[in-house]
């Protein structure tokens, strides 16, 4: 789930301040065109004409994800996934790994639902699977990787946060089996805003009650704005990629077959964090200037991992060794994803 969490903290539908539309990313989607155009004029027209072209093509997998989250959202989809936590523990891992993917949160939300697992005594594994394959992918972002960079890169990723969510889920397991994680949570846990995860019911014909008409009207705006704004700054950005950086050093730095420019990937795209609506795009310009395929996919997977809502969310609720845990299994899982993709493809 990378979801739409920012969407949530900075929605530019919902912003009473029109000085704050200054600090979206559409300042900078209007800034760089009108600076090419007074120091590199001869370059405008193709630099704005790649940017708009990508940005067309990628329209009809936009209203697909908007549409799909909307309605997950106004359903009440959360309301399921956290009995995925309920019942034996070996069951509870393969469910929240796969749930992971699918959970429709912001960064709101998932803080006070992870916290209520916490406090009905939802075991870590469980926990630590979903919270690592939950920042990897969700509807909108498969869609959006696959329209910048292909399907075997969306179906990669997809695959890798299920594996890396079971890989965690059962090493957590072993390691709290070994007398490890005995004091997980930042003193007492509390609930805030946000669902509790164990009640209630998805409806999925939400069109039968008002209110979530309006849950999904609002969703849809909202989502479309936020997805609108990031995919055209991704898409100037690798506009500017393609132009201005040699393919050459693209190609000396990740390039190659071997085990370095993936590792290389996996720990510059953790600190370097891009949400996982501007990575696909800038990837896309980097793999056609010598990428190497492993090394784009651990670029993806850390970079998710590393997202500041993730991050967020677990240092809030649980203590150090237990965050140091989720952030090496996430590189590690990030370098070894880039490896079999590498082989894969």
């Amino acid at each position: 789930m990378t979801t739409l969490d920012t969407a949530q903290e900075a929605r530019p539908g919902r912003t009473t301040n029109p000085l704050s539309v200054l600090a979206t990313p559409w300042t900078v989607v209007v800034a760089v065109p009108l600076i090419i155009s007074i120091l590199d004029p001869e370059r405008f027209e193709a630099i704005v004409g790649f940017a708009a072209g990508a940005f067309l093509s990628t329209l009809p997998y936009i209203a697909f994800a908007v549409i799909l989250i909307a309605w997950l959202k106004a359903a009440g989809a959360e309301a399921s996934i956290g009995r995925a936590f309920e019942g034996r523990e070996n069951r509870a891992i393969v469910l929240a790994a796969l749930f992971g993917g699918l959970a429709p949160f912001c960064s709101c939300e998932v803080i006070p639902f992870i916290a209520g697992l916490l406090a009905v005594g939802a075991p870590l594994s469980a926990i630590m699977a979903f919270w690592l394959a939950s920042p990897l992918i969700d509807p909108p972002t498969l869609l959006i990787t696959a329209a910048a960079l292909g399907w075997p890169y969306a179906i990669g990723k997809a695959v890798a946060a299920v594996g890396i969510g079971l890989a965690g889920g059962y090493a957590v397991k072993a390691l709290t089996a070994g007398g490890l994680f005995k004091d997980v949570a930042r003193g007492a846990i509390k609930r805030g805003c946000g669902p509790s995860p164990f009640d209630g019911r998805p409806v999925w014909r939400f069109w039968a009650e008002g209110q979530r008409i309006d849950n999904f009207s609002a969703e849809l705006r909202a989502n479309a704005a936020f997805l609108a704004q990031w995919l055209a700054l991704a898409y100037v950005l690798e506009a500017l990629l393609v132009t201005y950086v040699p393919a050459s050093l693209i190609a000396g730095l990740v390039g190659g077959e071997g085990l370095g420019p993936i590792v290389i990937s996996a720990l510059v795209g953790m600190p370097a964090y891009l949400n996982s609506y501007v990575a696909p795009a800038l990837l896309a310009g980097l793999t056609e200037q010598g990428m190497s395929p492993g090394a784009a996919m651990a670029f993806l997977v850390a970079g998710a991992v590393s997202s500041i809502p993730a991050m967020a969310a677990v240092w809030s609720l649980v203590r150090a060794p237990v965050f140091a845990t989720y952030l090496a299994l996430g590189v590690t899982g990030a370098i070894v994803s880039g490896i079999v993709f590498q082989m894969v493809v």
